[in-house]
């Protein structure tokens, strides 16, 4: 991106560079296995049009910016890639296999007989005059329009064209149909391209959506240098971890983070940032994993690449885009697609080079806490609106986190030495720890005594409740934490329940956080326990050999939980975690 500054990860051996502006490798991901990834062809957004001379996204005319490529596949992936089978995928998707190359097509995707009746209205031209073409890609483009009538008279807004003629497989319709439902359903908040409606003709699908006339958040990089103060970066983090948090509380995962997917309203420089191209997004359940590989190949995550992995994959996008921000160059970077994709998957990003030294520390922990491998370890978008290096931002709210609910299902699950642990372990969190514990207690609206019950997650979630939610399953999910069996929460206790210890190990001061905990556990809860207790407790399987996995955990002086014993207690180890090992 411009002016880069620091030093490339070195990923590869042929690695050089590591620049922000996209290069002719850069490709976007998008294969299925068992479930259908969102859009099987180029999805434009409502203004990605920078390579054309009319289109209000251009920061300059005759400065266009190469940008990220659009989905398709120049060339197969080079082994060892852990995406080597995208392209085959892909063409038998598209249905462009070759006649010698086909294989048998998945459920119904042969094009014969192919329902493309989406029952939206077929009088567009009725409502909307459509003018010139402001960004194209292979499978579709975009055009600005004008309403004719209606709420909208006389209003420009943009119009995303979708040639039924590309469809060419069920699971193609399909995802042009979730993508206009969730477009339907998320409308309305601040930071999300507003949905106006869906038509259809013989043809084409026409997406009506608004339009955004400032560009995109590329564009401003590139027109910075490739660098943003802290003060500016944070402004940006904000409204992407907003609109991203409330996807995310509707079990929505957006899966195509990154810059050329958010648009400036206007060309003010303190306008509303919008994100936009929701082609490649899908319903995800709190408890659910998916497994198709999508999204952009310097954005995407690694648990992405293993084929299993929820809304926590946005997350370290987000990360990179802060990580661009901050400092004008990608944290991962090769020449190669599989390059990429082992730098993803293996080296870590650097923050010894310029300027990360000269960068506040928490805006180094907000990076990092972001781009942890582990995605257990990772933010949530809400916790990430909770960290210190945002705590000086305004208008920041704060919203629901889902992450809350399976903590805490997890832990009314648990045993009572579990319990006991956690406990111990809550009473070491910090002030700002604390703050984002207390949000969230707030909004599960306590009593006046202060207590809540399991009954008020399922109401918090109902007064949230859309169309997605009922979609993705999380009214569900919220159903069954609720119905559990137990007495009130008082905040302490919350605290306890709804502490996340893979998240607290991601820190630096997770020893001192263990160190402390366990001191207060032996004060207050340790006491002496037979190895057959223990395995009671944890509800361990008569076939697991508990003498030999459980030795390590109980002090053989006094027959006290070990420190490493609490330690493996408070991660909540499984019978099935045992058997494995």
């Amino acid at each position: 991106m411009g002016l880069c500054h620091g030093k490339p990860i070195e990923a590869s051996q042929n690695q050089t560079e590591n620049p922000v502006i996209p290069t002719e490798n850069e490709l976007v991901l998008n294969s299925q296995t068992g479930k259908a990834s969102k859009f099987p062809f180029y999805s434009p957004s409502p203004l990605p049009g920078s390579a054309y001379k009319g289109s209000p996204a251009n920061s300059s005319v005759n400065s266009t910016p190469l940008r990220t490529p659009l989905r398709l596949f120049k060339r197969p992936f080079p082994p060892p890639s852990p995406a080597k089978h995208i392209r085959a995928l892909l063409a038998r998707r598209h249905g462009s296999v070759k006649p010698n190359e086909a294989s048998i097509p998945e459920g119904n995707e042969l094009e014969v007989g192919l329902d493309k009746n989406f029952g939206y209205s077929k009088q567009i031209l009725q409502h909307y005059e459509l003018g010139e073409e402001v960004g194209r890609g292979h499978f579709g483009y975009t055009c600005s329009a004008k309403a004719k009538k209606g709420s909208l008279k006389g209003q420009d807004v943009a119009v995303k064209v979708i040639p039924k003629s590309k469809m060419t497989t069920a699971i193609a319709i399909e995802d042009v149909r979730r993508e206009v439902k969730i477009l339907r359903a998320l409308t309305g908040h601040k930071n999300l391209v507003q949905f106006y409606d869906a038509f259809e003709d013989e043809d084409n699908v026409y997406v009506v959506m608004e339009l955004c006339k400032g560009g995109e958040l590329l564009d401003r990089i590139l027109s910075r240098g490739g660098k943003y103060s802290e003060e500016d970066a944070k402004a940006v983090m904000v409204q992407i971890l907003s609109v991203v948090a409330y996807c995310h509380l509707q079990g929505v995962v957006h899966r195509d983070l990154k810059p050329e997917n958010f648009l400036y309203v206007s060309k003010d420089e303190n306008c509303q940032l919008k994100a936009i191209d929701f082609g490649l997004s899908d319903y995800v359940k709190p408890d659910e994993r998916l497994n198709d590989i999508v999204g952009s190949a310097y954005y995407v995550a690694p648990e992405v690449l293993h084929r299993s992995y929820g809304t926590e994959a946005d997350m370290w996008s987000i990360g990179v885009i802060a990580y661009i921000l901050l400092c004008g160059s990608r944290p991962f970077w090769a020449r190669t697609e599989s390059g990429i994709f082992r730098a993803v998957l293996k080296a870590d990003p650097s923050f010894d080079e310029s300027p990360w030294p000269s960068l506040s520390s928490d805006a180094v922990d907000f990076v990092k806490r972001l781009l942890n491998k582990d995605y257990r370890k990772r933010l949530t978008a809400a916790q990430a609106l909770s960290h210190p290096w945002l705590a000086d931002c305004h208008d920041i709210k704060i919203p629901l986190d889902m992450i809350i609910y399976k903590v805490v299902k997890a832990y009314i699950c648990s045993s009572s030495l579990r319990k006991a642990a956690l406990g111990a372990l809550a009473k070491t969190m910090t002030i700002p720890q604390l703050a984002y514990l207390r949000e969230q207690f707030a909004l599960l609206g306590p009593s006046k005594s202060g207590f809540i019950s399991l009954q008020n997650f399922k109401l918090a979630v109902t007064k949230n409740c859309t169309e997605a939610i009922k979609d993705s399953r999380v009214l569900d999910f919220a159903n069954m934490v609720g119905s559990l069996q137990y007495r009130k929460l008082d905040f302490e206790e919350f605290c306890a329940a709804a502490i996340s210890v893979h998240q607290l190990e991601g820190m630096d001061s997770w020893e001192q956080h263990a160190r402390r905990a366990y001191e207060l556990f032996e004060k207050d809860g340790n006491r002496p326990i037979m190895i057959e207790e223990l395995a009671s407790e944890l509800g361990l399987s008569p076939s697991v050999p508990v003498h030999v996995v459980l030795q390590d955990w109980i002090r053989h002086s006094d027959g006290k939980l070990s420190f490493l014993g609490f330690v493996r207690l408070v991660h909540g180890v499984s019978s099935r975690a045992f058997q494995k090992a």
